[in-house]
């Protein structure tokens, strides 16, 4: 994999989990599962491997809800897709059912394309951010639009004959430096969801 960014730090931090919001540019990496009985898995770890999060997807959901928890085994939010919507929707829900952050699809012709919302942020804000990524997807940077730097960037490459075979998917998140890992990775894992519809 090729090395990672520095992204720049965003003035002031923001997210809804202070413990997960990046000292400095942290690329975490996540890691489809290989043998999940429950459907879609990953593990995120930090690139030198020290694990982060774990996220369990669940088998016979409607709406493919996956749940991302830390490794104490705390349960951070769920991923689901919302179906009443023109556009793909996405959503994270705290275990109070809450909406966290919203991962809306636009139609583009070339690329991908989502605006992500995040709700009720530490600082007090709703944070709107763009996520557009290449033809084939393999790379996707998410921009802060009130002040249009890029907080993440998604690097998903096929990196060996397994992954190839077995349809499982490896990706690198890089996060800036003041925002919110497990945010990003809900991201990044709505992107996953999309590209396999």
């Amino acid at each position: 994999m090729t090395q990672q960014p520095q992204l720049q730090p965003v003035p002031r931090p923001w997210g809804v989990f202070d413990q997960f919001i990046a000292r400095n540019t942290e690329t975490l990496i996540l890691k489809e599962r290989v043998f999940s009985l429950t459907g879609d898995s990953f593990d995120v770890r930090t690139a030198n491997g020290q694990p982060v999060f774990k996220i369990q997807g669940r088998k016979m959901t409607i709406s493919g809800r996956k749940s991302l928890s830390d490794m104490q085994g705390n349960h951070l939010f769920d991923i689901v897709q919302e179906r009443m919507h023109i556009h793909t929707t996405y959503v994270a829900e705290d275990p109070r059912g809450n909406k966290i952050l919203t991962v809306r699809n636009s139609i583009r012709l070339i690329g991908s394309k989502a605006t992500v919302e995040i709700h009720k942020a530490n600082d007090g804000q709703t944070h709107t951010l763009t996520m557009s990524g290449n033809w084939r997807d393999t790379r996707a940077d998410i921009v802060d639009q009130n002040t249009g730097a890029v907080v993440a960037r998604i690097d998903r490459r096929l990196l060996n004959t397994r992954e190839l075979l077995g349809g499982k998917q490896t990706y690198a998140l890089s996060v800036a430096a003041g925002v919110d890992m497990a945010l990003m990775v809900a991201a990044c894992v709505a992107l996953d969801e999309k590209n396999n519809d």
